[in-house]
């Protein structure tokens, strides 16, 4: 038995010379010598009595020594939680003791807060500063850069991925070496990566789409990378002439375009523009088009799921879709019974496919609501299909207004108020309402230097939509809250305007 990640991602590198890491100063990290810094993680992990199987939580700022750790744990058949380093010690404390792990490492600033945290759940606690006792980086040092691989199936899991926890305690789904590796080569086919493309790595490390897509299919396309500690679009811009790709968040795009400097001439070199986590503005697709004469490519995946859709490399890029199943996903929009719905209808999305994940850690009840017996997964995201297959994706299923016994689907609502005079972006939730058991208010972000007209606004959307689907109340305000990833948190704002009407 082989392990099939590590082998296909890292293992046949070895050797190889060929630039992995890129760095400012025009000096690279090779393929191996980052294998061998890998060999050294995987060496000081089990040197902690970490075995195959066992869990290791990791809160660290992005950086190479992160990345070689976190594949490290794969080399040594240790399963890894990698956590939003924005996270406070009360939230770390519950994912150390729900996934029981046997080993916390964090950033030196942070090991007092988390000290008590890893004694309570009976783990131990590392840091990856160089300051001898007590650093895993130290201890790493110390290692060889050859490691014997642990045997790993396919199916057993790599990682755990937190979901965000809106609706309750987060839960951990578990990803197998298939699920990580199936994704990452269909991507790497789909999107035609090779190894002569260059990414622009800006995302964060302890999420899909920063660690699961980025990392791992400029891996599997022997491809290579610049890193950057976290978004800055004067580096990004600077090193674009010498890069061909880019995968980002919405917030990417708008700034980069706000920037005044991106143009067709500072792009000439880059082949793909990515977006996902969060869906892409049209006004955005439409204004980066103009700019770079690049269509950006939208795709959508979940933590359970890594990606699922995607518009196609080549063909019909839609903005406000997020494209087709992917190869060897199946996608189908469902009513609650889990029966397909016409195509052309909101229902529920599932999907089915070896991207999948296994299961909710320690909660089969959870697992059951959520995965089928025969295999889809039940999203969440409410969704339409078209005749041809491409995918739009409506809203979240707690985000569907039901008011007065009609559904409202705040996308509709939403895709018209950002098209307004004024308008920046809009979100449109449910909040309490006596009379009709919840109402939808809008929440508008003015563009800059502008101010909407309410009164203009409400008048248009009175006369586009039905009645039942007029907000109560627009509100603007300077941003809407989001999460890491430029998910806008509605549940922030379920919150905060729950008593508007009483």
């Amino acid at each position: 038995m082989s392990n099939l990640l590590y082998d296909t991602l890292l293992g046949s590198r070895s050797t190889s010379s060929a630039p992995f890491l890129r760095h400012p100063d025009g000096d690279h990290t090779s393929y191996a010598d980052f294998v061998g810094r890998v060999a050294q993680f995987a060496g000081a992990v089990s040197t902690q009595g970490m075995r195959p199987g066992d869990r290791i939580a990791i809160q660290l700022e992005k950086s190479a020594d992160t990345l070689a750790l976190i594949f490290g744990c794969i080399q040594a058949g240790v399963v890894f939680l990698p956590l939003n380093t924005g996270y406070t010690a009360d939230e770390i404390a519950y994912f150390v003791d729900n996934s029981g792990a046997r080993l916390l490492v964090c950033d030196p600033a942070r090991a007092s807060a988390l000290a008590p945290v890893a004694q309570s759940a009976g783990a131990d606690l590392l840091t990856m500063d160089t300051t001898g006792a007590g650093s895993l980086a130290d201890l790493a040092n110390t290692q060889p850069t050859r490691f014997a691989t642990e045997p790993r199936d396919k199916d057993e899991v790599a990682a755990f991925l937190y979901t965000s926890g809106t609706t309750g305690r987060s839960k951990g789904a578990m990803l197998t070496q298939d699920n990580l590796l199936s994704n990452a080569l269909t991507l790497v086919d789909h999107w035609r990566f090779t190894s002569d493309d260059v990414l622009l790595h800006a995302l964060p490390i302890f999420h899909t789409h920063g660690l699961f897509v980025a990392t791992n299919v400029i891996l599997a396309a022997g491809a290579s990378m610049v890193l950057f500690p976290k978004f800055d679009p004067d580096a990004l811009l600077e090193w674009m002439p010498r890069a061909t790709s880019l995968m980002g968040v919405p917030t990417f795009y708008t700034r980069l375009l706000d920037s005044g400097r991106l143009d067709r001439a500072v792009t000439a070199n880059m082949r793909l523009f990515i977006s996902g986590s969060a869906p892409l503005l049209a006004e955005t697709h439409r204004d980066f088009v103009a700019a770079t004469g690049h269509r950006i490519l939208e795709r959508y995946g979940m933590t359970e799921t890594n990606m699922n859709t995607s518009n196609p490399y080549d063909g019909d890029r839609r903005a406000g879709t997020v494209g087709l199943p992917l190869p060897g996903v199946e996608a189908k929009v469902c009513d609650a019974q889990g029966h397909e719905l016409p195509r052309g209808e909101i229902g529920t999305l599932e999907v089915r496919g070896p991207n999948v994940f296994k299961g909710y850690w320690q909660m089969p009840e959870k697992t059951a609501e959520e995965l089928r017996p025969d295999g889809f997964f039940i999203t969440g995201d409410l969704a339409v299909q078209e005749e041809d297959g491409y995918v739009t994706i409506v809203g979240r299923g707690k985000d569907l207004i039901i008011s007065g016994g009609f559904n409202i689907y705040p996308k509709e609502l939403e895709s018209l108020l950002d098209d307004q005079p004024g308008v920046l972006e809009s979100a449109v939730i449910g909040v309490p309402h006596a009379d009709f058991g919840e109402t939808p208010v809008a929440v508008l972000v003015a563009k800059p230097g502008e101010t909407p007209d309410l009164a203009a606004i409400q008048n248009t959307v009175e006369t586009a939509l039905a009645r039942f689907k007029h907000p109560r109340k627009l509100i603007v305000i300077d941003a809407l809250p989001r999460n890491t990833m430029g998910k806008v948190q509605k549940n922030a704002l379920r919150q905060e305007y729950a008593g508007l009407f009483g």
